[in-house]
């Protein structure tokens, strides 16, 4: 599994509110005076912020609920990140900063301004700026009375939210690799049957062990990002590869579907799968030493999936076998593997929660009412019309319930 560029969760942020979204910058404001502007009849009230070291927040001294527009201009001579917190609740000490987050603007340029919309509700704010080179400052405490709701506030997730004590084998972290260890060893046992089945000549076999090793391979969900170069060596599609699935450079799992599934003997593909086998042991030694990028738990939970959608549900890494759906459904319980190991922190930050199971629930319906019963999997080419909506509609619909996930899991200071 591949992924390209930023998520598409970083444009579907809005699921919390406007506030939430980490808005471009505006690179034609540079400096001036900003004064605060009353709102008129459905227009948000716009205020001028100032983003330094000594006077983070400075600009906003009071104000009413509903929406706000905050144009944060940054004076400093470094890059910002801005954030609006709730700073009566949750921890501030350098270590741990673990305030709800109503919303955020990242990488501020010096000298520029950008907007920050917001629902603002009854409660207390203060403007964080995170600035290069000068650290983190907390700006006045502004209190808006009253009981009125507005954007609600996100818990920011700590290091130690998810790596917890040295003692403690618990925490999301170790969670998730102790599940993929136990998942590659199995990866390991179903390539090793997948080799000697070619080895033997037992094609017909091999191309049950090969689904069968590619879906271990595939339900291992986050780790992609941490395995590097081994995933593209394991999982690579013949994408821009001189000759393409006749370059020599095309490895792994879909070299090996490939030739399974288009006429090649098993001469040819002993030393395809010999390479497998090893690159797939290889990886098994060096995981221990491989480091998660904490970020990626959350953000995983929506490329996962994002990436089945782009791939799968379009046969686009279909090299013969057919079986694209399959991967679909393995993907999904690499995602549920996630959700569970990040459920305690997820369900007192994310209200929506149940409307991600429940998606995910129907989705997977769907993908394996693709599967007769003889356990053969349609293809995505031969779905009708009315399944193969049904099928985008609920995994599109999953997506944008899960986007919000990678915003939460952004590792605050």
């Amino acid at each position: 599994m591949k992924f390209f560029g930023a998520s598409a969760a970083r444009l579907w942020l809005n699921k919390f509110g406007s506030g939430i979204v980490a808005l471009g910058l505006l690179s034609g404001c540079t400096g001036g005076e900003y004064a605060t502007t009353q709102s008129s009849e459905g227009t948000p009230a716009e205020t001028a912020v100032t983003v330094s070291p000594g006077a983070c927040g400075h600009g906003w001294q009071s104000g009413r609920t509903g929406l706000h527009t905050f144009l944060l201009h940054n004076i400093s001579a470094g890059a910002a990140d801005v954030y609006l917190i709730n700073p009566l609740v949750g921890s501030l000490d350098s270590d741990s900063v673990s305030a709800p987050v109503f919303a955020e603007v990242e990488r501020l340029g010096p000298g520029t301004t950008a907007p920050m919309q917001v629902d603002i509700g009854s409660g207390a704010y203060a403007f964080e700026c995170d600035i290069q080179h000068y650290g983190t400052s907390i700006g006045p405490i502004v209190r808006i009375p009253d009981d009125v709701r507005g954007t609600p506030g996100i818990l920011s997730v700590t290091f130690n939210d998810l790596m917890g004590p040295p003692a403690n084998h618990l925490s999301p972290v170790r969670q998730y690799r102790a599940y993929v260890s136990s998942g590659l060893v199995s990866l390991v046992q179903q390539t090793d049957t997948l080799a000697k089945d070619i080895r033997a000549g037992n094609l017909n076999s091999a191309r049950q062990a090969w689904l069968a090793a590619h879906l271990a391979y595939e339900r291992l969900g986050a780790a992609y990002g941490t395995f590097g170069s081994f995933d593209s060596e394991i999982d690579g599609r013949a994408d821009g590869l001189p000759g393409g699935v006749n370059s020599p450079r095309f490895t792994g799992f879909y070299r090996i579907e490939y030739g399974l599934w288009h006429g090649q003997s098993a001469a040819e593909l002993t030393g395809p799968v010999g390479r497998l086998d090893q690159d797939v042991r290889a990886l098994h030694r060096a995981f221990p030493r491989l480091q998660f990028v904490l970020g990626d738990l959350g953000l995983r939970t929506h490329e996962i999936l994002e990436n089945a959608v782009q791939f799968q549900l379009t046969g686009h890494d279909d090299y013969g076998s057919g079986t694209t759906l399959a991967t679909t459904a393995a993907n999904i319980e690499g995602t549920r593997e996630l959700l569970t190991v990040l459920h305690p922190l997820l369900v007192t930050r994310y209200s929506d929660l149940p409307a991600v199971t429940l998606w995910l629930d129907r989705l997977q319906r769907l993908v394996n009412a693709a599967r007769s019963s003889d356990g053969r999997w349609t293809p995505v080419s031969e779905l009708g019309a009315s399944q193969r909506e049904k099928i985008d509609a609920a995994a599109g619909q999953a997506l944008e319930d899960l986007a919000p996930i990678a915003t939460i899991f952004e590792v605050s200071k």
